[in-house]
């Protein structure tokens, strides 16, 4: 089980921390990551990173605000959000790859196989 946390609303220009913990077994964890969906439009990577070599990947539109941590021991994973924009208003939803693989498509949404519930964020201009 997944449990995102850190959701709200905050004006433009303003920080967020989004956690996620996985909870509710042991895991082998491949990779965790962050999607997004806004109103309207289809669900999108926002950010992840691999646990088997610390490599990050962020989409374009988040580069240079976004970063993405983890800590392995509590099999969680951290997204630090700052000078947010109104364009970043969505439901953030945190994945997991818990399998042996080599989860390299660290962009597509095939690449998890859990998903947390989502929590909102929303950027007011």
């Amino acid at each position: 089980q997944l449990v995102e946390s850190g959701g709200g609303l905050v004006q433009a220009g303003g920080s967020l921390r989004l956690s996620c913990a996985a909870s509710g077994g042991t895991f082998n964890t491949a990779a965790m990551g962050w999607f997004r969906q806004a109103p309207g439009k289809e669900r999108e990577f926002v950010a992840a990173i691999r646990w088997a070599d610390d490599n990050t990947a962020y989409a374009d539109s988040v580069k240079g605000r976004f970063t993405i941590s983890r800590d392995n021991a509590k099999i969680t994973v951290y997204l630090q959000m700052n000078n947010l924009k109104p364009e970043d208003t969505a439901v953030y939803y945190c994945a997991a790859d818990f399998s042996y693989g080599s989860s390299w498509y660290l962009e597509s949404t095939a690449n998890y196989n859990y998903w947390g519930p989502g929590t909102q964020v929303t950027v007011s201009s």
